[in-house]
């Protein structure tokens, strides 16, 4: 009896391990179009992004692979009144609808990635340090060249709407254990920001304050 209770919680505590894990495979690099129909992409399953507060349950999906140069992210958000009016990069494109990526890759510093991309295409491109909840943002030096991130937002006719998007390796330097290689592990969260009934927000992991609650990612694992 003992025996079977121990195999029992095992397999709880290996499931509840895996569900943290985001499974990242390789992937040869590809132009973007904003709405996900590279072949590349159909090598990569959905990963549901659950919704945490707010009214509106529209359902959020993500997939995520990488390549030898960066990190290609592509977003299809569930929506009936797409909310965005701001035309400039670099805005505060979290007061509208949005999508957002979090990468922690060293866990040894408090220091991540964070890149926002709204329905219109505007992006937000910063290095966060998190001084035990005290954070902001910095934006890129010498944003350009290799540099510079691709990224193509659609809306559809009904409403709902995709982003898809690639980091380049060049960006997150000096990031430590980028890039990944096969076996690397990242701590990351993706987000959704909906605005139709105030503010509905998604998030891959649960957070515990806000979506700036590292400790709380979950982790993708470079296949």
């Amino acid at each position: 009896m003992k025996s079977a209770l121990l195999f029992i919680l095992l397999i709880i505590a290996s499931f509840c391990i895996y569900a943290q894990e985001l499974i990242v495979r390789k992937t040869t690099d590809f132009e973007l179009t904003g709405v996900g129909d590279a072949k590349e992409w159909a090598n990569t399953d959905w990963t549901q992004i659950p919704q945490r507060k707010g009214q509106k349950n529209y359902r959020t999906e993500v997939k995520m692979q990488y390549s030898e140069t960066g990190i290609y992210l592509l977003f299809r958000c569930e929506d009936e009144q797409v909310t965005a009016t701001l035309q400039e990069d670099f805005a505060d494109l979290y007061r509208e609808d949005v999508v957002e990526a979090f990468f922690w890759t060293d866990e040894r510093f408090p220091l991540y990635f964070e890149y926002e991309l709204s329905p219109l295409n505007k992006e937000l491109a910063i290095l966060v340090p998190n001084n035990q909840g005290d954070f902001m943002g910095w934006r890129p030096w010498k944003y350009q060249g290799e540099r510079r991130t691709r990224h193509e937002a659609a809306i559809l006719e009904d409403q709902d709407w995709m982003a898809e998007f690639f980091i380049p390796y060049q960006l997150l330097k000096p990031l430590s254990n980028v890039p990944p290689t096969s076996g690397s592990r990242w701590r990351i969260n993706l987000y959704r920001i909906d605005y139709d009934e105030g503010m509905t927000t998604w998030s891959w992991k649960p957070t515990r304050k806000n979506f700036h609650d590292y400790e709380s990612f979950g982790t993708a694992v470079f296949q």
